[in-house]
């Protein structure tokens, strides 16, 4: 069975944080979003003054670039608060480390999709250059006569559907 290493320091000196407002415009977001994401469960303020204003660390601006990194990504809010892990859990280092571990590695995979995706769009893109360069020594012009040159008016195929779009 795990053993529970030192809890994380919980010692946390006010004049460090942020008032709500303030790490909203550090983190480019609003007020309404730090609150939904609270209420997910996916950012906890750090603490909340007697009055019930929430007060966060500089560094949680990490934590919200990971959401909307994840949210790019195609994660849904939910699958990320169970990527992401609460930091009320009791912590065990090798729990802790494995959740990190996996958050990181799902990124990752997520990232080599997105790539691999990427890659194929350029790959559609240039040889809608090449038949672009084709079309600059083509005798027809697009027009509605020639349902602009849907198909081509040279080979007869269809064009690429990134020239058809502009055309």
């Amino acid at each position: 069975m795990p053993q529970a290493g030192p809890a994380p320091s919980t010692i946390v000196d006010k004049k460090d944080l942020l008032k709500i407002g303030d790490f909203a415009a550090l983190a480019g977001t609003n007020l309404r979003t730090l609150r939904y994401y609270e209420e997910l469960g996916l950012l906890e303020p750090t603490m909340r003054s007697q009055g019930g204003f929430r007060y966060y660390r500089k560094t949680d601006v990490n934590r919200m670039d990971m959401i909307r990194r994840l949210q790019d990504l195609g994660l849904q809010l939910d699958e990320i608060r169970g990527l992401l892990g609460s930091r009320d859990e009791v912590f065990v280092r090798e729990n802790f480390i494995a959740r990190v571990r996996g958050a990181l590695e799902t990124q990752d995979a997520l990232l080599a999709e997105r790539m691999k995706e990427l890659g194929e769009a350029r790959m559609r893109l240039a040889r809608a250059l090449e038949k672009v360069t084709e079309c600059s020594t083509c005798a027809a012009a697009p027009n509605a006569l020639n349902n602009f040159c849907e198909p081509c008016q040279a080979s007869g195929t269809p064009l690429p559907k990134s020239i058809s779009a502009l055309f």
